[in-house]
């Protein structure tokens, strides 16, 4: 119904947001990592949004980035995750955090959301695996080039099959400068060398 609101913030809880924008407050859910992440009461702000309209309730949900509302999306499509579930897991995971977590199969990592058992955490993974990919957005990570994403994901799941927890992968791909014609292995080496240094 609404892809964001940009107003002022005039109440700011742990899970939720009140955004007043003509003269109208909105209440918005918010995961944890958004409310840490936001300016003080009376700053203006633009908050991406997910409508879910049930029977018995009409709900907000809001986000800082598109990244996180596209994973938000993504996580509500699976069997027995509903809009607070998924609310639940990006309070306690980055969108990046997450994405590393379902490519690496990593079922500990998500269970440790409220309410996410090891179940639902498998079928996270199998749900998603195959609709999640790291990309190149550029409100999530700044880039000196164009990577070859196929290269990238391959040398993310090789440093966290090395045991490297999912956000140290990501800080040594992210480090690595992507050229035209690198090939995963090359992605590796050099993600490897910026570890060890």
């Amino acid at each position: 119904m609404f892809a964001y609101i940009k107003g002022i913030i005039t109440d700011l809880e742990a899970d939720n947001l009140v955004l007043e924008c003509n003269n109208i407050g909105y209440n918005i859910r918010i995961p944890l990592s958004v409310a840490q992440r936001l300016p003080k009461i009376g700053t203006e702000v633009k908050i991406y949004t997910y409508t879910s309209v049930r029977e018995d309730a009409f709900q907000l949900f809001g986000f800082l980035t598109k990244d996180d509302l596209e994973i938000y999306r993504k996580l509500i499509t699976v069997n027995g995750i509903g809009p607070k579930g998924a609310l639940g897991i990006l309070s306690v995971m980055s969108a990046d955090d997450l994405r590393f977590a379902i490519l690496s199969g990593d079922a500990k990592a998500i269970s440790k959301a409220p309410g996410i058992g090891g179940k639902s955490a498998e079928r996270i993974i199998l749900d998603l695996k195959d609709k999640i990919q790291i990309t190149a957005s550029p409100e999530r990570i700044p880039y000196n080039s164009t990577p070859d994403s196929g290269a990238k994901n391959e040398a993310l799941e090789a440093l966290t099959a090395l045991g490297y927890s999912p956000a140290e992968a990501l800080k040594a791909v992210n480090q690595v400068t992507i050229t035209e014609g690198m090939d995963s292995g090359a992605v590796l080496k050099q993600a490897l060398k910026g570890i060890n240094t």
